[in-house]
């Protein structure tokens, strides 16, 4: 189902967590689950990852992370606040170490000047630690920019869990 290189990818965010002692949860628009699902495509992953919530809508966003509606409509859900306040939401809800959310403009509609399709806002929160986000576009069509948004979400956590 995944490509190699992205399980392989996987394997060592599984193996950074683990060394760690660290949980993980994901909170996912755009990517709709893919990035707990590549994660959980490996064996032995239960004991790093938690849960994953797939937020699509605006109102899952609210209430299953507990983003306020009032940051959506004030920036927007593709948006470093609305991604911050997703992965801290994640952490709020979940007894896990490590957080990462992911929203975007999987397109190929729905794109602006300032958030052109592509556009994917990640937001990682640490327990105890602080809360960051990243902003990237990728090129190409739906798939292309979600299999974008896995591999970099992977890279992200791994790092994260590394560091």
């Amino acid at each position: 189902m995944f490509e190699a290189e992205i399980l392989t990818l996987a394997q060592s965010v599984l193996d950074a967590c683990r060394a760690r002692g660290w949980h993980v949860a994901t909170a996912e628009s755009c990517t709709g689950g893919l990035v707990a699902g590549a994660l959980t495509a490996l064996g032995g992953s239960s004991d790093v990852v938690e849960r994953g919530f797939v937020t699509y809508s605006n109102e899952a966003k609210s209430e299953l992370l507990g983003v306020a509606p009032e940051t959506i409509a004030a920036h927007g859900a593709v948006s470093a606040e609305a991604a911050a306040a997703m992965a801290q939401g994640a952490l709020a809800r979940a007894p896990v170490d490590l957080t990462i959310s992911v929203t975007g403009v999987a397109g190929p509609g729905g794109g602006s000047v300032a958030k052109p399709v592509g556009l994917v806002i990640f937001g990682l929160a640490r327990r105890n630690g602080p809360c960051r986000t990243e902003r990237h576009v990728f090129d190409g069509d739906r798939s292309v920019m979600r299999q974008g948004a896995l591999q970099m979400a992977l890279e992200l956590l791994a790092a994260e869990a590394r560091s």
